[in-house]
């Protein structure tokens, strides 16, 4: 009789054949993005950067996003160096956009203390930085990086956004842990979130790829935290402020307040001798 679990090995290496496909290393590309983070605000660095250390830099992390494009080549448009280099040529203006997220949380944050602070200790910051690399790789079609790039995030910090949400700039968000924003989400310039909050779909179905099913948060909006807004037809309009723990299915105009008003009902369900109970437990 065959020993399964000496026969084991064997069933993996099979399983390998059929599941598993050239990818980079995780621990390389884990290590990519936080040298990109580094060089992009050096506070972060241990040591004291020139500029000639940042050139050489630079120049590596060109390289090393080539070697971590190469074992799927062929998986996505052009060259690993052709893709490379466009993700390199938006990096500029992610750069640009990110001092304005940090500034944003310097504006709004009463406990932050300088923007060395946020560079340093906000989740939520961390959480965006890496949304943005993400992002630039998940629009050029690039599979399975842009997924472990924001997975790093989400084990980081908490904070779950998938690289195919499109987020404007001057984004905040607060504490962060919970929160959830789904691919298809759209969400407009200087708006602000809490712990908690979900950016979801009605309903998970697998013939809904490709389709629009998280919802649109326009611009300014605030939502606090423990909200959850569902569905790829629900449109926030602009300047909305969204309560705690409220759910919302439905658009909602401009210039909105939402709010929840939980109703607490105790019901008493004890009985004198004799009398008949009003409910059944």
């Amino acid at each position: 009789m065959t020993d399964p679990v000496k026969m084991f090995p064997q069933r993996l290496f099979r399983a390998t054949q059929t599941y598993c496909v050239d990818v980079p290393p995780v621990s390389l590309t884990r290590q990519f993005i936080d040298e990109m983070i580094n060089l992009f605000f050096p506070v972060r660095m241990e040591c004291t950067c020139q500029l000639q250390d940042m050139e050489k830099e630079w120049e590596k992390l060109q390289l090393n996003l080539r070697y971590l494009l190469k074992p799927m080549e062929g998986r996505f448009p052009g060259t690993p160096e052709s893709a490379a280099c466009n993700f390199f040529r938006e990096i500029p203006l992610i750069h640009t956009r990110l001092l304005r997220d940090a500034d944003r949380f310097r504006q709004h944050d009463p406990a932050a203390q300088s923007i060395e602070e946020i560079l340093l200790c906000y989740p939520g910051f961390y959480a965006i930085a890496i949304y943005r690399l993400a992002h630039v790789l998940y629009t050029l079609k690039i599979p399975v990086l842009p997924r472990v790039i924001s997975e790093y995030a989400h084990a980081s910090t908490g904070i779950d956004i998938h690289p195919g949400a499109t987020i404007g700039e001057g984004f905040y968000i607060d504490h962060g842990t919970g929160v959830v924003i789904g691919e298809t989400t759209v969400i407009g310039n200087h708006v602000k979130i809490y712990q908690g909050v979900t950016l979801g779909a009605r309903y998970v179905k697998k013939d809904l790829t490709g389709t629009k099913r998280h919802p649109t948060i326009e611009e300014g909006v605030i939502i606090y935290a423990g909200s959850t807004i569902l569905g790829g037809d629900t449109v926030i309009g602009h300047d909305t402020i969204i309560g705690g723990n409220v759910w919302l299915t439905e658009s909602v105009p401009p210039y909105s307040v939402v709010s929840a008003h939980p109703k607490i009902e105790i019901r008493n369900v004890r009985k004198k001798v004799g009398e008949t109970p009003d409910c059944e437990v």
